[in-house]
């Protein structure tokens, strides 16, 4: 799983429409908040660093629900866009995560667990735990 990494405002009008998943390393207004489900009309999600998650407006919130576009809290600890646009969701927490569901944890539980050894947000976990068809 990929997750598109976006600095500042002024990519958002070049993103490919396809993106799903974006991690946005800058306070967004509405306005580009706007743009991005505009750009990118098949997203599913928005990653955000916990500081600029809690300045994001309720009609902002409300704006997203309606679109069922998720808004997520979390990093993308150690990537390096200057390398790589995308940072990349590893195998293995893939793969620890089909184990722990099939070992039937709960969702809270493979988060809280998989949060602790991953670089992953809990947040983030829950969104590929409901994403992800895992049996």
């Amino acid at each position: 799983m990929k997750i598109r990494v976006v600095s500042s405002r002024e990519e958002i009008p070049t993103l490919n429409p396809n993106e799903k998943v974006i991690h946005l390393a800058f306070r967004p207004s509405n306005k580009d908040v706007f743009m991005l489900a505009e750009t990118c009309p098949k997203i599913e999600a928005i990653q955000l660093p916990k500081s600029y998650r809690r300045t994001v407006s309720k009609s902002i919130e409300m704006f997203l629900e309606m679109q069922k576009i998720n808004l997520l809290e979390g990093d993308v600890w150690g990537h390096r866009k200057d390398i790589n646009e995308y940072y990349n969701v590893s195998q293995n927490v893939l793969e620890k995560i089909q184990e722990l569901k099939a070992d039937r944890f709960t969702n809270e539980v493979i988060a809280e667990k998989l949060s602790r050894e991953s670089k992953l947000n809990s947040d983030m976990i829950l969104y590929i735990l409901s994403k992800r068809i895992m049996d």
